[in-house]
């Protein structure tokens, strides 16, 4: 009987849990949905970003479908974790993603948008530059 109960207890604990969790992500859904092939990359923010990168290339990466800042969190994470990427920023205002990658490395436009897309956005354009 009181493995009974103690199941009967952990699968409540995991509803009640499940239900919190989608409703912390439903606080953190926008008012207003970004296409950010709309607006064009702040050319102040790129020179803050490319201020200490030599000889790299960066990715302007525009991005449909950002809502919080849960989003960009979860794209910052996944390409800090790639091994050529050198910095990252998400600007979750105007849908823009900047990926400053090493001057070596291939930039895969393809891997970039399997990324963006495992997060849950779309990308709807990327512009290479060399700095």
């Amino acid at each position: 009987m009181t493995q009974l109960m103690t199941l009967i207890l952990l699968f409540a604990t995991s509803c009640f849990a499940l239900a919190d969790e989608k409703s912390a992500h439903a606080m953190h859904e926008a008012d207003v949905f970004i296409d950010g092939s709309a607006i064009d990359i702040d050319s102040d923010q790129l020179e803050r970003f490319t201020a200490d990168l030599q000889g790299g290339q960066v990715a302007v990466v525009s991005v449909m479908g950002m809502v919080c800042d849960f989003c960009a969190r979860g794209i910052e994470k996944t390409f800090k974790r790639d091994k050529s990427v050198i910095k990252v920023d998400v600007d979750l205002a105007k849908g823009k993603v900047l990926i400053a990658f090493a001057s070596t490395a291939p930039i895969d436009r393809e891997a970039i948008d399997r990324k963006i897309l495992a997060n849950g956005q779309n990308v709807t354009a990327v512009q290479i530059l060399s700095i």
